[in-house]
């Protein structure tokens, strides 16, 4: 059983940049990819970017290529999302996710946290 909260959302205006954490609780953090997604009003959540178990291997949407770096500290059981040159198209909740296979899919992700809002003032 993994438990994630993010944190680090809040109001930044266009080309700014933000840094979100999502903190696990559970021994096992490191053997979980670590996925991130979000939702922008109205639509549905969308893939943002994955990281592997080790940090290796990171993978991103097209949209946000460039612009967001994923990381992790295993020693700290904390996953990142560094985002720079923001937009307002950016604006959403920000969903980080875990689960066992290296895949930009939903369903392949067993845990979840709350979300944290990411609003991109223009």
């Amino acid at each position: 059983q993994v438990q994630l909260v993010e944190s680090g959302g809040r109001l930044v205006q266009t080309g700014g940049s933000l840094r979100l954490s999502c903190a696990a609780s559970g021994r096992t953090f490191s053997r979980y990819v670590m996925g991130w997604f979000r939702q922008p009003p109205g639509k549905e959540r969308e893939f943002v970017g994955i990281i592997s178990w080790s940090g290796s291997s990171t993978q991103y949407a097209d949209s946000v290529k460039g612009r967001f770096t994923i990381s992790r500290d295993n020693a700290k059981n904390t996953v990142y999302l560094q985002m720079t040159s923001l937009k307002p198209e950016d604006t959403a909740v920000y969903y980080c996710a875990a689960g066992d296979l290296f895949g930009v899919r939903e369903s392949g992700y067993d845990y979840w946290g709350q979300g944290t809002q990411v609003t991109v003032s223009s």
